[in-house]
């Protein structure tokens, strides 16, 4: 990514601050097959702190950016965040809410069937969420983050409304706002314009108000978003890449087959990349593709991208950037 990977080691430049509103603690049972009704025994267990505010933080750590992490916790079982971001180098600013951060349960069995249940997450009041605005506003005028990462679901007593105003309010502090969340939440969030917002194809469908079937609609919906004030608007279209629409330009990025183990952290990955880059200033090809390749990464094992991997660079020279968006640039790519 000409030089990029490490560049934020080197800069180390304003904090990045990253906003989970419901964290879950994962607890992973392995068994050989699931029979409900009945008793069943584990082959092994794990419970280990994660969420897509957690993925997020760990691939920006990871790339050398100083991170903090907000949100909310229960403090009766926060150990393991604790832990976690101590192993990451990341800050923990969340606020601690009485009870406990929800578990969600992934059951894999051996045929790689898996069955998640998730837990509805620690009940969050008005007053608390009154506090934690006022908290990262107070981080926007005096710390003046790069970006403000708001990602993942919404806990009891947050409204898709209240999430709405949360961004409004930090976008108003001049701070630029990334959102990573679905359905009424990213609905209600894209009413007032994030700077960057990454929904699916068939998240961005459901926006658009009709099905993309094809390359072309996909192309026309990310153009619309762009449009109605989200200056960076990304799509992720699975297997078959990602869509960047921006001042930019309209970047079309293709990572090559890997084989899949896991895509659970895929886009938090992708989210991660694509903020580094731009804070890096970086020349569009390369961070979309740079993003790409991490992104394609870390579906090959459980967990984020893996800056570090020994063939990362093989992946991103192999991964095909293309820009559409004028005829000038016609057949340009990277």
């Amino acid at each position: 990514m000409s030089g990029l990977e490490s560049s934020a080691n080197e800069t180390a430049r304003s904090p990045l601050l990253v906003v989970t509103l419901n964290p879950a603690l994962d607890l992973t049972i392995e068994l050989a097959a699931l029979e409900p009704g009945a008793v069943n025994r584990a082959s092994s267990t794990q419970l280990a702190a994660a969420g897509k505010g957690l993925n997020v933080a760990r691939v920006l750590a990871s790339l050398g950016h100083r991170v903090v992490l907000s949100g909310f916790l229960g403090a009766d079982n926060d150990a393991a965040f604790v832990a976690a971001c101590r192993e990451h180098g990341i800050e923990d600013a969340s606020l601690r809410l009485p009870g406990e951060t929800r578990i969600n349960a992934k059951v894999a069995e051996a045929n790689g069937r898996v069955t998640d249940i998730n837990g509805p997450g620690v009940a969050v009041s008005t007053a608390d969420l009154e506090r934690l605005t006022r908290e990262l506003v107070s981080r926007c005028d005096n710390q003046r983050p790069a970006a403000v990462v708001i990602t993942g679901s919404l806990p009891p007593g947050v409204s898709p409304a209240a999430l709405a105003t949360l961004i409004a309010t930090l976008k108003a502090s001049g701070v630029p706002v990334w959102v990573d969340t679905s359905g009424a939440a990213l609905a209600a969030a894209l009413e007032v314009a994030p700077t960057a917002a990454k929904p699916n194809e068939h998240e961005l469908a459901e926006w658009a108000g009709g099905a993309l079937d094809d390359f072309t609609t996909q192309c026309e919906a990310a153009r619309r978003l762009h449009a109605a004030g989200v200056e960076e608007a990304l799509v992720s279209l699975g297997e078959a890449g990602v869509l960047w629409v921006s001042r930019r330009g309209e970047w079309f990025a293709e990572a090559p087959a890997v084989e899949v183990v896991s895509t659970v952290g895929a886009g938090d990955t992708l989210v991660a990349a694509m903020l580094h880059g731009i804070v890096e200033q970086g020349e569009p090809a390369a961070v979309l593709g740079y993003a790409a390749a991490l992104a394609a990464e870390s579906v090959r094992h459980i967990g984020v991208g893996d800056p570090n991997a020994s063939d990362l660079s093989q992946l991103n020279q192999r991964t095909r950037v293309s820009r559409f968006d004028a005829a000038s640039h016609a057949g340009e790519s990277a």
